[in-house]
């Protein structure tokens, strides 16, 4: 709770319970893992098409994209949480808003420069586009005010915003006298900054500012005694799934894409749960937040080799988000001028139709796939140890 000098106070906390907590480490590494094998798809899949055109692509393609829907929410609303348990450790409201905005500013400065140019490869920026750490930087900026209310103010006003933003739907940039500020908050889309600069908002930030918000509250759950803790889990992940399952099912609201039957129980199921991303709509993040959140009292269990594996990755996220994106990249590039494709087939932005010859199968993606994780690992343990070991200022920061 929050004391009347500014502090948050954690009282009858045991010490197993302000450390770190150990299913949100597993649960943050297993999810940076499943997000590489969709950027690996990006570059290396010579499938041209919608992977989750269900009606042209394989199964096995379907789910290699659906699985990966999973990582921006449960990645941003383990931000919240994260965020919670780590200001929660004796700082003041100020220290603890300082904190989130100068972080949140630095991540919006990555997103525009190292992380582009390892999306690009080149310093072009007649088109910039900004992804999910842009979303996390502003949505950190947002929770630096909010983190002056009472939780349950910051509870309400993210499930308003969650839930509230698929009422908006219909609106169009067009219907601003700003377009540029409804494609930022809530539409997708490319937009001209000047005649010869064009902004491409790739993840609008409504409602991920909520899911954050919510994934802050969210925290406070996290400090309770293991046993009411997992009860909380399990209720709060099967609600959200049941909800999922209910909403969805009544095409009342909550995904601008309705769902029917189609041809067969396989594409039928494959069409209820394909729900829109971009932005992502109340449906959308209770089928992928609900299970993450349920599965959580299992790996708390799994304090064990595997565990310590996906936590090696969970541990330095934005570390080995950016060495992920140049790998990858990296690896194509390496692999394409191997094949003999010209380096303008791997410079011109990762956003580009590729040439119609390059490109391999879903299974030799995997291999690539499994790769880049494995050359990820020594740099990702080395860099963990480092933040474990030192505890300066500047580390929070990578």
């Amino acid at each position: 709770m929050l004391t009347n000098t500014g502090t948050i106070s954690l009282p009858n906390l045991t010490e197993k319970a302000s450390s770190r907590i150990l299913s949100v480490d597993i649960l943050r590494g297993i999810i940076m893992i499943v997000m590489a094998l969709d950027h690996t798809r990006d570059f290396f899949s010579n499938y041209k098409g919608d992977p989750l055109d269900f009606q042209h692509a394989s199964l096995a393609l379907f789910f290699t994209r659906w699985i990966t829907h999973y990582c921006a929410p449960v990645f941003v609303f383990l931000s919240g949480a994260s965020a919670f348990l780590s200001l929660s450790r004796g700082k003041t409201k100020n220290q603890a808003a300082w904190m989130l905005f100068t972080r949140g500013v630095w991540l919006i400065i990555l997103e525009l420069t190292i992380i582009r140019l390892g999306w690009a490869f080149n310093l072009d920026y007649h088109f910039i586009f900004v992804q999910v750490i842009w979303a996390i930087g502003c949505s950190m900026i947002f929770l630096s005010i909010l983190v002056f209310f009472p939780l349950p103010v910051i509870l309400f006003i993210g499930l308003t915003i969650v839930f509230g933003h698929n009422a908006f739907d219909n609106l169009k940039p067009a219907d601003f006298s700003h377009p540029l500020i409804w494609d930022i908050l809530h539409k997708q889309g490319s937009v001209p900054l000047s005649e010869n600069y064009n902004l491409f908002v790739i993840y609008p930030l409504i409602p991920w500012i909520g899911v954050m918000a919510i994934g802050y509250c969210f925290g406070s759950i996290l400090l309770k005694p293991l046993k009411e803790r997992n009860n909380w889990l399990i209720g709060i992940g099967a609600t959200t799934i049941l909800f999922f399952i209910v909403l969805r099912y009544t095409n009342a609201y909550g995904d601008p894409n309705e769902w029917h039957k189609q041809g067969s129980i396989r594409n039928t199921v494959l069409d209820f749960i394909k729900c829109q991303k971009y932005p992502p709509s109340l449906l959308y993040l209770g089928m992928t937040i609900g299970p993450a959140i349920i599965i959580m009292p299992l790996l708390e269990k799994l304090n064990n080799g595997l565990g310590r594996f996906f936590m090696v990755y969970g541990r330095v996220p934005l570390f080995y988000y950016i060495l992920h994106i140049f790998l990858i990249h990296g690896m194509a590039l390496i692999t394409g001028l191997i094949m003999g494709f010209p380096v303008s087939r791997f410079t011109g932005g990762f956003f580009s139709d590729p040439a119609s010859t390059w490109g391999f199968s879903l299974g030799t993606v995997y291999l690539f796939w499994m790769a880049a994780i494995a050359i990820l690992y020594l740099p990702c343990r080395w860099f963990m140890r480092i933040k474990m070991k030192h505890k300066k200022w500047w580390l929070s920061y990578i």
